[in-house]
């Protein structure tokens, strides 16, 4: 909503200059100054949905569709030579002018006067390529928009003023023309530096004989790079040379102007007037601050501001208010707008469907284009815990395991029902328990200590050892990995069984135990390993033959005879 409306009163230039300028001492040419062809041309900014540009009554805008004049294909007529366009007498000097004939033989809409071919492609060569003015490529409209929009034709005379009913108006408006061309205006000079010396803009070196531009208003010490020549406003390069010098700056025409007086930025035109309005920072003529769409007065009158323009209150709510999503009527600008993604409501329409409670600076959830509490959603719509059938709300853990979901507190042991959280957990069939619990409850005990395997452990004979706990029952060497064998259910390494156990050989004395798949013969009481069963006299093995005793000893029958 904006209601900074004020009015200001103008001093008069007249007062202030007094007859220090004659009128007569302008001299200026007769005619048509400005022939800009902009009725039916195309908008630039909407191409299509626009049917062609019609000035409004008043505005600066387009009534098809508002977009401001200079969006348009508006273009100068024929050939624009600068001093026709501000109304000037051509100079004697023919140094300062040059012929349509030349500019076009050189293949640009205008070229600095007063250089030869050579020069020109020298001076070109040093401004921004889609700003040169070349016949044919983009710098020709920008050269042409540039006249257009520097050098508004409302500032270059009286007759394209629609706002000067009064003759004290147009008598300012032909005291302020005079002094700017008389004090201010002028066209830049380009020619080559007889002097080392610094760009006045960019303060970078010009050496002796590089082109530069003078600008005689400014003083004979300074000059301009050509890429450099711009107004100290918007920056562009200035229009075929055409400045305005004011406060030790450079201008183009319309900045300059509005250095001097306000300008309405609905007509575009300076304000002559006595009083004048002035609102959203800028200056208005008083009956043109108005409403965008029907342009309804808005001096003393409430407007809402959208996307920069002013609209009264009635447009505004046809054009722009949203309807309650809850009530269906219209939130006008009177009223708080609460919206979420592309709905809207009124502050008070603004409440959960289910329990009614406002929900202004509340927390809120969307559900089947409904808004809930977040007490209501969780109820309704909320997963719910496997544990206590209670939902889960905004900000709880939740633990999910096969296909389930508890609260943190839910999430117990099926023992002790103790909460798991973030510890290690066995299932158990369907359950679940703690790593505590399972070791006191199920987990397998090592038969020698007694102490819980968690992990190594070894069976033997369907009991549960630990790997370091599984040892030679004689000298606890561990089993693990190593040929053992048993005896009364107890494990011996090989070593200590042969020791302890195992029958003795009669020929080597070294215990027979089997391990490995030994084998070995027995007879009447007395053992042998399978290899050492041989004769006593010609070591031949008796094994599967007869053989004959001599004592304690063995031999074949051949030795035997």
């Amino acid at each position: 909503m904006a209601d900074d409306i004020t009015v200001q009163v103008n001093g008069s230039l007249a007062d202030d200059f007094g007859d220090i300028l004659d009128v007569n001492t302008i001299a200026r040419a007769k005619g048509i100054l400005v022939q800009e062809v902009d009725e039916g041309q195309p908008c630039l900014a909407c191409t299509d949905h626009c049917a062609g540009f019609s000035l409004h009554v008043w505005r600066n805008t387009c009534q098809n569709c508002k977009c401001p004049r200079e969006l348009h294909d508006v273009y100068n007529e024929n050939f624009v030579n600068v001093r026709d366009r501000l109304g000037w007498k051509r100079q004697d000097d023919p140094s300062l002018q040059v012929s349509k004939e030349k500019t076009l033989r050189e293949g640009y809409t205008w070229v600095p006067p007063g250089l030869s071919s050579q020069k020109i492609e020298e001076y070109m060569d040093q401004l921004p390529n889609h700003k040169v003015p070349r016949i044919g490529t983009p710098g020709e409209k920008y050269r042409d928009m540039q006249l257009i929009r520097q050098l508004p034709k409302q500032d270059l005379s009286i007759d394209y003023n629609k706002n000067m009913p009064e003759e004290v108006e147009k008598r300012e408006f032909q005291i302020f023309r005079d002094l700017r061309d008389q004090v201010a205006m002028d066209i830049g000079v380009v020619k080559d530096s007889p002097v080392a010396i610094s760009c006045c803009y960019c303060k970078g070196e010009i050496d002796v004989d590089d082109l530069v531009v003078c600008a005689s208003k400014a003083g004979n010490d300074v000059c301009w790079h050509p890429a450099c020549f711009v107004c100290e406003a918007c920056e562009e390069l200035l229009v075929d040379l055409t400045y305005c010098y004011h406060s030790k700056h450079i201008y183009c025409e319309r900045h300059y102007a509005e250095t001097i007086r306000p300008r309405c930025p609905a007509c575009d035109e300076l304000i002559f007037s006595g009083e004048y309005t002035k609102a959203m920072d800028q200056n208005y003529h008083t009956d043109h601050l108005a409403c965008w769409n029907c342009d309804k007065q808005l001096v003393a009158c409430r407007y809402i501001l959208k996307e920069e323009h002013p609209y009264c209150i009635p447009c505004y709510q046809q054009l722009f208010a949203h309807n309650c999503v809850e009530c269906s009527k219209p939130i006008g600008p009177d009223y708080k707008d609460l919206s979420y993604k592309d709905y809207h409501w009124h502050e008070e329409c603004f409440k959960c469907v289910s329990c009614q409670k406002s929900l202004v600076d509340q927390p809120f959830a969307p559900k089947n284009n409904a808004i809930y509490c977040a007490d209501c959603h969780d109820e309704n719509f909320a997963a719910r815990c496997d544990g206590c059938q209670q939902p889960f709300r905004g900000g709880m853990k939740k633990f999910e395991y096969k296909g389930k979901q508890w609260h943190d507190n839910c999430f117990t042991c099926s023992e002790c029902r103790q909460p798991i959280g973030n510890m290690s957990f066995i299932p158990r069939d369907e359950l679940v328990i703690c790593v505590p619990c399972y070791e006191a409850n199920y987990a397998q005990r090592c038969t020698k200590c007694a102490g819980v395997i968690n992990k190594g452990g070894i069976a033997y004979k369907g009991t549960p050892w630990h790997k370091e706990c599984f040892t030679c029952t004689n000298c606890n060497k561990m089993l693990s990995g190593e040929k053992f064998t048993s005896r009364d259910e107890k494990p011996y390494c090989g070593d200590c069984y042969g020791q302890l156990f195992a029958k003795k050989c009669c020929r080597c004395t070294q215990p027979i135990t089997g391990i490995g798949g030994t084998k070995f013969i027995s007879f009447e009481e007395r053992h042998w390993h399978s290899d050492c069963f041989v004769c006593y006299k010609c070591n031949a093995s008796m094994v599967g033959r007869g053989f004959l005793m001599n004592g304690d000893d063995i031999v074949c029958p051949e030795c035997g005879r």
